[in-house]
């Protein structure tokens, strides 16, 4: 068989050992891997190159991606889906793997409809794709993010200051609930729950009348601010901050992780699951199964409709909310004993 392979949207750790388990196991099939390069937009252009075991020898440790990627959908170009199904045919490929977060995989859904053989692999740092229990690249941004919160912890001690940092998370608080509960920290403000400034910061304001000298608040960069009605310029990590500083009185400092969540060598949790991914898709493409995302947690793996993705984002569960609320201070369940509004 011939098949492609595709790394789209953001990039992430994990990606490489995806790719060589996918041409590992092909090989093993004497199948012949096409590589695309920069996500979709190299199917719809025809970059690619044949992908061998000598090629992707030596990668399963480096983060990034040797196909490089790209945040291009081809149903937003004019002729685009007709441009991949013509690289399809004229490539002769029996099948694509298309490694992706909801952008990608959504576009992935929408090719299938067209007829197209693939098969999905979820990929994203938030970790927020329907139908699997875990995207490839979380676990190592939520050990990179429970690093820095950390090492932000020593700082706010010497110092008796309040620390901000904020993490990526846009429409979801995987990564930022997650990290936080790992780390220890004092206050996680999600997109989940409006943040309420004036019982945030007379909370913050009890725990350090209780004795403690410094705090911790994490904040996802999709935080909501309850009563607010203006969108603000400002990042959510410095809107938290300068409200925190300006009620509390406490000297303030934000640390904004960025792209450092989504760099570096993959943890061997995401090497894991990443060649869980790629055997199980190479499997499903030999059992012509596809339209199919692979979902799996590292250790089993299953396949589901890959038109799920369109359903929306992968919520975080009540289980999760409810450590994070128990654990930490709460916007939402310290609201009624705060500041009169």
């Amino acid at each position: 068989m011939r098949v492609g392979v595709l790394t789209g949207g953001g990039d992430c750790p994990g990606l490489n050992a995806a790719i060589r388990a996918i041409v590992r196991c092909a090989t093993l099939n004497q199948d012949e891997v096409i590589g695309f390069h920069h996500g979709w937009r190299g199917v719809v252009e025809r970059e690619m190159s044949l992908l061998t075991t000598t090629e992707t020898k030596g990668i399963l440790q480096s983060g990034g991606t040797i196909l490089h990627t790209d945040r291009y959908h081809p149903e937003q170009h004019p002729g685009g889906m007709d441009a991949v199904r013509r690289t399809v045919n004229e490539e002769r490929l029996d099948a694509l793997v298309v490694i992706g977060g909801d952008g990608t995989l959504t576009s992935a859904s929408r090719i299938a409809r067209l007829g197209v053989p693939l098969v999905g692999i979820p990929k994203t740092i938030d970790n927020d794709v329907i139908g699997t229990m875990k995207c490839i690249g979380f676990d190592t941004a939520v050990a990179t993010a429970a690093e820095a919160i950390d090492r932000v912890h020593t700082t706010g001690e010497s110092h008796d200051r309040l620390m901000v940092v904020e993490v990526m998370g846009r429409t979801v608080g995987w990564l930022a609930a997650c990290a936080g509960i790992a780390a220890g920290a004092d206050a996680i403000c999600l997109p989940e729950v409006e943040t309420d400034f004036d019982a945030l910061a007379h909370a913050i304001v009890q725990r350090h009348d209780l004795g403690s000298t410094s705090s911790i608040v994490v904040v996802a960069e999709g935080t909501r601010v309850f009563g607010s009605r203006k969108k603000s310029t400002a990042s959510a990590g410095a809107q938290v901050a300068l409200a925190l500083s300006n009620r509390t009185g406490y000297d303030s400092r934000l640390t904004v992780l960025g792209h450092i969540q989504r760099g570096g060598a993959p943890s061997p949790s995401d090497r894991l699951l990443a060649t869980s991914f790629g055997v199980a898709a190479i499997d499903a493409i030999h059992a012509g199964s596809f339209a199919s995302l692979i979902s799996g947690d590292g250790i089993s793996t299953q396949l589901v409709p890959i038109e799920r993705v369109e359903e929306g984002r992968r919520q975080l569960p009540d289980s999760l909310l409810h450590v994070a609320h128990r654990l930490t201070v709460s916007s939402e369940r310290v609201r009624s004993s705060g500041p009169k509004r």
